[in-house]
C-alpha cells in the first residue's frame, strides 16, 4: 500500500528516535493508548486486534475519524485508510533500526471535495499534524526508553503508567524533518 502522491494534500516527515525499533513499534501500534500521549487524540476505540481489516474509530481535532488497518508488518510498517468530514486519507508509518535508535518515516495523503476546495489550508494542516505527531512519538518513546518499563505499563494500567498528555512539552524540542513532496522533487 502506498499513499496517493497526486492527491491534493500530501505530507511526509521523518524523525530519529533514541529507542529501539521494537519499543517504538509497541508505542505506535498501541492505538488505544494514543490519547495518553498524542495531544490531539481525545478518544480511541480499536474494534479487534491489530490486523488488516480491523477498524478503529477516534476523535482528533474537530472530527471523528473511522479508519481501517490495511497493512501490518511488525516492526517495520503499518498503514491505514480513514475518512472524516469528506476527507479520505491514507497514512503509512515505516520504522527502521538506525545507529541512533529508530528512524520513523510517516507519509499521508488526503483526497476529497473538501481537500480540493481548501488545498492550501489542508496541506498545511496535514504537514503540521504529521510533524507534531512524530515529535510526540519521539518524546514519549525516549521518555519510556530512559525510564524503563514501569510495573503498571507491564500490566496494562494506562492510568498508572506515567504516560503524560504533555509529553512533548518537557523543554526538549523534538527534531522532525519535513521530507520534500514528489512535486518538489520533480521541480528541482
Amino acid at each position: 500500500m502506498d499513499i496517493h502522491d497526486n492527491a491534493p494534500a500530501v505530507a511526509r516527515a521523518h524523525v530519529e528516535i533514541a529507542a529501539d525499533v521494537e519499543a517504538v513499534w509497541r508505542l505506535l501500534t498501541d492505538l488505544e493508548r494514543w490519547p495518553l500521549w498524542k495531544h490531539d487524540v481525545r478518544t480511541m476505540a480499536l474494534h479487534g486486534r491489530l490486523a488488516p481489516g480491523t477498524i478503529f474509530v477516534w476523535k482528533a481535532g474537530p472530527g471523528t475519524i473511522r479508519s481501517t488497518i490495511q497493512e501490518v508488518d511488525p516492526p517495520r510498517r503499518i498503514g491505514w485508510t480513514g475518512s472524516t468530514m469528506g476527507i479520505s486519507a491514507i497514512d503509512i508509518f515505516r520504522l527502521e533500526q538506525s545507529s541512533g535508535g529508530t528512524l520513523v518515516r510517516e507519509e499521508e495523503s488526503w483526497e476529497g471535495l473538501v481537500v480540493r476546495l481548501f488545498t492550501r489550508r489542508l496541506q498545511h494542516t496535514l504537514q503540521s499534524s504529521i510533524e507534531s505527531g512524530l515529535a510526540q512519538l519521539k518524546v514519549e518513546a525516549e521518555r519510556r526508553s530512559a525510564a524503563g518499563p514501569r510495573p503498571a505499563e507491564r500490566h496494562g494500567d494506562p492510568a498508572a503508567s506515567g504516560a503524560r498528555r504533555d509529553a512533548s512539552q518537557n523543554g526538549r524540542p523534538a527534531s522532525v524533518t519535513r521530507e520534500p513532496l514528489e512535486q518538489e522533487r520533480r521541480a528541482s
